[in-house]
């Protein structure tokens, strides 16, 4: 059992390590480029508010994750109805967080991914990014909820793939929407598989895996999905199902997905979700390295796995299944007694 809770937490713990958002086919349009700030505190920029992750030199075949935190600057409780992300070179992707940090660390530090998605008294994910440049738009009379010079926590995980130094960057900006307008407050989830053992030059699929949500994200109404893969994959598709014997009904299947800028394809109206349901999803890859892949972080390891942004909020989870064991195991943290044994 010991291992069965090892590998679920592994992925718990790595699974937003390198994830993406990108307009898809029912997105609403981009916004203005974000501007960055200097040192902490946001900066205005037009009709938002920013923070930024001040440039770092990368030395060449460097890989880390690190973490900065600062103040919005917003002198009052504000809703977000929109974010923009700017990565620059070498940025492989940014996760944003809304955290209960009382301090600014502007200076980067090493941290682990995703972790505080599974502790909700120290904060919550907002957006993920890996594109240069990309907008998270919610639904009319969605948003986030922030308070007075709310903290803001920037986790970059970057990768220099060059030959020279590189200065890697990313600014994120927050554009409010009128408290009247305000009706749900937006949160999400991340959903996987960690059990992918793929040979050198070979083609591989893991799924379709059905995976339950919680019962307490019963009528969650789903707004954006988005699938991710490392390098070696070739697509990722989801489908709603009422069990796990479905029937299904597919909600992500993108022609031509890539991996390097997976798209986000938002449902409008949004899918409801009964009692009892989930999703069924599958990856696939073509492995055409020298060796085998398994799951990890690295970006020479592969993952498999997809996030939806829903509503209204009854907080940010982390799911994976795994069949190492026979029948297989679930697990969504927070909640589940085995979350407690797995993360610090």
């Amino acid at each position: 059992m010991h291992a069965i809770w090892k590998s679920a937490g592994t992925f718990l713990l790595l699974a937003a390590a390198c994830s993406s958002s990108e307009t898809g086919p029912k997105a609403t349009g981009a916004g203005p480029s974000g501007g960055a700030s200097s040192g902490g505190g946001g900066s205005a920029d037009p009709g938002g508010l920013s923070v930024s992750f001040d440039p770092v030199t990368v030395a060449p075949g460097q890989e880390r994750t690190q973490c900065v935190v600062k103040n919005l600057g917003n002198p009052s409780a504000m809703h977000v109805g929109r974010i923009h992300n700017v990565l620059g070179q070498g940025s492989h992707h940014v996760i944003v967080y809304r955290t209960n940090d009382t301090a600014e660390q502007t200076t980067p530090v090493d941290c682990q991914p995703f972790t505080d998605t599974l502790h909700p008294d120290r904060g919550s994910p907002l957006m993920v990014t890996q594109k240069q440049d990309d907008t998270l738009t919610l639904p009319a009379g969605v948003g986030y909820s922030l308070q007075p010079n709310q903290m803001i926590r920037l986790e970059m995980h970057y990768i220099n793939a060059t030959a020279g130094d590189l200065d890697v960057t990313a600014t994120s900006t927050f554009f409010p929407i009128a408290d009247d307008e305000f009706e749900n407050e937006a949160d999400f989830l991340f959903l996987g598989n960690p059990d992918i053992s793929i040979a050198a030059h070979s083609t591989e699929s893991l799924g379709p895996t059905f995976l339950k949500l919680p019962e307490n994200l019963a009528g969650a109404r789903v707004f954006g999905l988005t699938g991710h893969t490392h390098q070696w994959g070739t697509n990722v598709t989801v489908a709603t199902a009422s069990g796990k014997m479905g029937p299904d009904t597919p909600v992500y299947d993108v022609p031509d997905w890539k991996w390097s800028e997976p798209a986000t394809v938002y449902h409008d109206p949004p899918l409801e979700l009964p009692p009892g349901a989930g999703f069924h999803f599958t990856c696939s890859w073509n492995n055409t390295s020298d060796h085998p892949v398994g799951f990890g972080e690295s970006a020479n390891d592969e993952m498999c796995f997809f996030w939806a942004y829903y509503y209204p909020s009854n907080g940010a989870f982390v799911c994976a299944h795994t069949d190492q064991v026979p029948g297989g195991l679930d697990l969504c943290c927070p909640g589940d007694p085995l979350c407690s044994q797995l993360l610090p």
